[in-house]
């Protein structure tokens, strides 16, 4: 196994070479320097003077092999430099937006796996009766609504008018759990539905399976059945949708995350792609690859963890 994941972390290198050139190309198809300097200048018409410095001091003006041999070797050695925009060193912000980002990730991503298998097996249990029928239809219902309607329903609902938890804002600290709970909640809701079904239709494929039939057979009862034998076979679609989910229990959601006003890596993304801010994106993009590339890695040892016939060769 030690073997095999060595030679998918040396596969993993093309791929962030990859990522990298074609996150250094677009930079230059959809901004030029200047018009970041422009941006982020203080003054309301700089001179051309203060572009030019501008574009000097951040080294845009360098010819782009150089710049992309830099920008290279900077990202993989984790020296991301300076924020175009803010000046702050990125490597700091990333660290102070980790433990937000992962602590919403974490209480998010555990309810909604509690939750969603519970009801997927529970609607599978109870097939082509009311139940089932009805939590269908709860479920499209669900998916129908966008999540921006949760987000701002929840908020008026649970932070207005309840006032039960604060609708923006973070503080580290034994109180924090207050400011993520609420869009943790809401991140359960508006994914029950998709979810629910996708998990709703592993089972249901496995309990068509001839050893489901056969325990019937055997007088073996169906809740047995379902949730000590048929939970286990569906158990690598299960892992497909849940191990590439991990990634994002560290770079957040950049939806929630704007909209509550946590500090995290997600509302740090929004940030520079709105104050066109190249370094803070690039090194953003470089870190999310990294982090896609060990939930596949981590997707396929656990693969051969389900089920002993695969092999890591």
């Amino acid at each position: 196994m030690l073997w095999y994941v060595a030679r998918r972390i040396l596969y993993s290198i093309p791929i962030l070479i990859g990522v990298t050139l074609f996150t250094f190309l677009l930079f230059f198809v959809s901004v030029t320097p200047q018009q970041m300097a422009r941006h982020n200048l203080s003054a309301r018409n700089p001179k051309p003077a203060q572009i030019k410095a501008w574009v000097k001091q951040h080294g845009y003006d360098k010819p782009k092999v150089v710049q992309f041999v830099d920008y290279t070797k900077s990202l993989f050695t984790f020296q991301f430099g300076k924020s175009d925009a803010t000046g702050q060193d990125i490597s700091d912000r990333l660290r102070h937006g980790i433990l937000p980002s992962t602590e919403l990730g974490v209480i998010m991503f555990t309810a909604s796996l509690i939750t969603n298998v519970f009801f997927a097996v529970y609607f599978a249990y109870y097939r082509g009766t009311y139940v089932d029928n009805w939590g269908r239809l709860l479920c499209v219902v669900v998916m129908s609504i966008t999540t921006p309607v949760f987000i701002i329903a929840g908020q008026y609902i649970f932070g207005i008018i309840l006032k039960l938890w604060p609708i923006a804002g973070y503080h580290i600290g034994m109180t924090s759990w207050k400011f993520v709970f609420l869009p943790a909640l809401i991140g359960v809701i508006s994914g029950f539905g998709g979810s629910v079904r996708l998990y709703r239709t592993f089972i249901l494929e496995e309990i068509n399976q001839d050893y489901v039939r056969t325990a019937r057979a055997k007088g073996v009862p169906e809740g047995r059945t379902l949730f000590l034998h048929v939970l286990k076979n569906a158990a690598i679609p299960f892992i497909t949708s849940i191990v590439l989910s991990i990634p994002f229990l560290i770079t957040g959601s950049l939806l929630y995350e704007s909209f509550f006003g946590i500090p995290g890596i997600g509302n740090i993304t929004v940030e520079a792609v709105q104050g066109q801010d190249f370094a803070t994106i690039r090194a953003v993009t470089f870190f999310y690859t990294i982090l896609y590339v060990i939930g596949a890695i981590m997707t396929d040892i656990a693969y051969a963890a389900a089920d002993p016939r695969i092999r890591l060769e």
